[in-house]
C-alpha cells in the first residue's frame, strides 16, 4: 500500500495538467510515437495523451496496488510505466548544472528504488508457492513415484521368483511321495 500512494498522486496530477510534463517527455514520446502509429493507428501518437495515458495507467495500477486487487499485474504494469516517466523526468546525465544533476540523479535513483519495490511486488506470491517451484517440486514427486513403483515392480518380481520355485519343489515332493 505504501509503494502505491506516489502512482496515485503522480498519475492523478498527470491526468488533471499533462501540459506542464509535456515538455519533459516530449524526447521520449517522439521515439515512442511513431512506434505506436506502426503498431496500432489508432493509437495516440501525441505527447500530451500519451502523458496523459501514463498518468491513467500509474492512477488505477496504484489504485489497484492499495487496495490489494491485481496485485501482481498492478506492479508489473506500475514497474513498465516508471521506466519512461524516469527517462523523461530525471535523465541527470543531460544536466549542465551541478545541482540539478544532483538533485535528478537522487530522484532517478529513488525511482530505482521504487522500480525494485514494484519488481519485487510484481513476483510476490503472498506465500503461496509460485509457478516455478510448484514445476520442481511436481517433477520431484514424479521422480519419487517412479522410484517407487520401481522398487515396487522389483519386490513382485522376486516374490513371483519365490512362489515360482516353491511350487516347483512343491510339484517335485508330491511326485515322490507314494500315492
Amino acid at each position: 500500500m505504501l509503494l502505491s500512494g506516489i502512482f496515485i498522486a503522480g498519475g492523478a496530477r498527470a491526468l488533471a495538467n499533462p501540459e506542464r510534463l509535456v515538455p519533459q517527455a516530449k524526447p521520449i514520446t517522439d521515439r515512442v510515437g511513431p512506434l505506436l502509429g506502426r503498431v496500432d493507428p489508432r493509437l495516440p501518437t501525441d505527447t500530451s495523451a500519451l502523458v496523459r495515458v501514463n498518468g491513467a495507467t500509474q492512477l488505477l495500477g496504484g489504485l489497484l496496488l492499495a487496495t490489494g486487487h491485481l496485485t501482481r499485474p498492478a506492479a508489473a504494469v506500475l514497474a513498465g510505466s516508471l521506466v519512461p516517466t524516469t527517462l523523461a523526468a530525471h535523465s541527470f546525465w543531460n544536466e549542465a548544472a551541478a545541482p540539478d544533476r544532483r538533485l535528478h540523479q537522487t530522484q532517478f535513483l529513488k525511482n530505482l528504488g521504487l522500480l525494485g519495490g514494484l519488481l519485487l511486488a510484481a513476483a510476490d506470491t503472498e506465500g503461496k508457492p509460485g509457478l516455478r517451484w510448484r514445476a520442481e517440486h511436481a517433477a520431484d514427486r514424479t521422480q519419487r513415484s517412479v522410484r517407487r513403483t520401481q522398487r515396487s515392480v522389483r519386490r513382485m518380481a522376486r516374490t513371483a521368483r519365490r512362489e515360482a520355485k516353491l511350487a516347483a519343489v512343491s510339484a517335485t515332493t508330491a511326485r515322490r511321495l507314494p500315492g
